[in-house]
């Protein structure tokens, strides 16, 4: 049973092949911005890579990128389909070409929505990884010489924010460097000898954490002690410092950018798949003029010549002779000097 059949008078046949060369050269550029626009996601993660533990997400954008550049080849090839449809000595040599072309192409399409799908599902992963890399980055705040301390200082500025959480998990690490400590000084002895790991620790934060927005000069230090500072409360200044913790603020980033990004690879997957059915139509409609003295007749154009389930099978069937093929070659060049018992010369 033939799926979907549409008959194509000849000059319906010119529209369409004209139609969808004009829309393979749309899909082509939507290619290259697809590409683009996963070069983009993956230079801005890996702009923070340093606060990320696991690299999962970044499956997203090599897909973008991967899909983005074939998409470019698929749509040059397309056009030239058809341009050669118009002209019938020329289309016949697409036809040996085309079948695998298309489960080419169907496969590849199908990676954007692939990729719009995990740019969803991969948010846990995204958060956990931010948990731990921005912990981790935390703790190495204090070597200054590693880039850990200008990445978390620039993140905390771009997206005003402060700490993992919140501001209060810089109280839990030392996040000024031993070197930078005065030993002789009474304070910082107290501050060491109660913890008991021998670590610096008190309620202060990085300059990065201050809010511009404050009517007053930033406090850094001693912010839980309110007898510190003149006409200070710690419970309700709220804009001192930014509250927003800074894995809160790269999760709604990075969605963002995926909820941005998310119509834009579903328009590229609709308008890719829309040219793969319509070329489909034009092959199926050109084969039945091949051959033909009047190029100009009616054919039919469809989108699989048995039912699915048919033409399943016989697709199962023949990568089942293809595979058993390449077995027996592969056998043939491991043994090249046997020989079949009745191809064997005969001996007296």
């Amino acid at each position: 049973m033939v799926l979907f059949k549409i008959k194509f008078p000849f000059q319906k046949r010119v529209r369409l092949a004209q139609g969808l060369w004009l829309l393979s050269w749309v899909a082509m550029f939507s290619g290259a911005i697809t590409f683009a626009i996963g070069v983009f996601l993956k230079t801005e993660l890996h702009r923070r890579s340093e606060v990320m533990h696991s690299m999962d997400i970044h499956i997203v954008p090599n897909l973008l990128m991967a899909v983005g550049l074939a998409s470019v080849g698929i749509n040059v090839c397309a056009g030239k389909v058809c341009q050669d449809s118009l002209d019938t000595s020329r289309f016949p040599r697409w036809k040996t070409f085309l079948p695998p072309f298309f489960c080419f192409s169907v496969f590849i399409t199908s990676l954007l929505l692939v990729a719009m799908i995990l740019s969803f599902a991969l948010q846990p992963s995204l958060e956990e990884s931010l948990k731990i890399g921005l912990k981790n980055g935390i703790r190495f705040y204090k070597v200054g010489e590693r880039k850990t301390k200008r990445t978390i200082d620039r993140l905390q500025i771009e997206f005003q924010c402060c700490g993992n959480t919140n501001y209060r998990d810089w109280f839990e690490v030392q996040w000024i460097s031993s070197r930078y400590l005065d030993f002789t000084s009474k304070e910082v002895k107290d501050r060491v000898r109660s913890n008991i790991d021998g670590r610096y620790l008190l309620d202060g934060v990085p300059f990065s954490c201050c809010n511009p927005a404050s009517p007053r000069p930033c406090i850094q230090y001693s912010l839980l002690d309110n007898s510190a500072h003149y006409n200070y409360e710690y419970q309700t200044e709220e804009l001192n410092l930014y509250n927003r913790g800074c894995r809160q603020a790269l999760i709604s980033y990075y969605m963002g950018l995926m909820n941005t990004i998310g119509p834009c690879v579903l328009f590229d997957f609709l308008l890719q798949m829309t040219i793969l059915v319509s070329l489909r139509y034009l092959q199926t409609a050109m084969e039945g003029v091949i051959g033909q003295e009047n190029v100009e007749i009616e054919t039919e154009g469809y989108i699989l010549e048995k039912g699915v389930k048919e033409t399943l099978l016989e697709t199962k069937e023949k990568v089942k002779k293809l595979l058993q093929f390449a077995q027996v070659g592969d056998a043939s060049a491991m043994n090249p000097g046997t020989q079949p018992d009745e191809e064997k010369p005969a001996t007296a």
